[in-house]
């Protein structure tokens, strides 16, 4: 489901009159994002699952020439058992893919064909493959699998964009101290990541958001078909 917002604008807000999309936005990093780009003057599409009360109230705090130019894709979910390769379910890797790597090329395809031509066109799109500490993890083996998926694909539509202004990047955020992660994580794991961050913390949504923010501004055009890490640094 999907509800809109808008902000205050002045002529000197970067994002003034650009409309974005931003899926996963009722809490947690979607929300940060939303909350980051509509005080530099966005109109929010605010997109949810299934808490129309969370997304109903970022609407509320934050408070339509639709021409939609930016898509931020925060997609995706992780079987909470951490299942072997050995150990995973059919249903459980085709539920994984269904809802990351479809969810993630249906919000791509759709933006290639719907998103403003010719300049300020920006796609970004969530994966957290790329977290160091993640990469080859056990019991993470369809997700890892699904989010390789989203990076490639992510770099093919920077390409096949191309002549047409809107760039693509996927972002990929290290550990975040959201509802979702803490919910996960228990006290070992996050005092783990706490030990081997050289920053010596969790990361803030705040933290992406801003980034976030750099990549979908006119300033972040020359940043295209990458995947940035944004995790506080090689895990020690």
């Amino acid at each position: 489901m999907a509800a809109t917002a808008g902000h205050s604008l002045s002529p000197d807000l970067p994002f003034r009159d650009r409309v974005v999309i931003v899926t996963g936005s009722s809490r947690g990093i979607g929300k940060a994002v939303a909350f980051h780009l509509a005080s530099l003057g966005a109109r929010l599409v605010i997109n949810y699952v299934s808490n129309s009360i969370l997304a109903q109230e970022v609407i509320n705090e934050i408070n339509s020439s639709w021409s939609v130019h930016i898509l931020i894709a925060y997609v995706g979910i992780i079987d909470p058992t951490f299942p072997s390769i050995a150990n995973t379910t059919v249903t459980g890797f085709e539920k994984t893919l269904n809802v990351n790597t479809k969810g993630a090329f249906l919000c791509i395809r759709e933006s290639a064909n719907r998103l403003k031509r010719g300049g300020g066109g920006r796609i970004v799109i969530f994966s957290i493959r790329a977290l160091s500490g993640l990469q080859d993890a056990l019991g993470c083996g369809a997700y890892l699998a699904s989010a390789a998926a989203i990076e490639e694909m992510t770099k093919i539509i920077a390409k096949e964009l191309k002549g047409t202004k809107i760039t693509a990047n996927c972002v990929g955020p290290g550990p975040i101290a959201t509802e979702s992660f803490l919910s996960l994580a228990s006290e070992e794991v996050v005092e783990m990541c706490l030990n081997r961050l050289p920053l010596l913390r969790l990361g803030e949504p705040n933290d992406i958001a801003v980034v976030v923010g750099f990549l979908v501004s006119d300033e972040g055009e020359w940043v295209n078909g990458q995947v940035i890490s944004v995790h506080g640094g090689p895990w020690s």
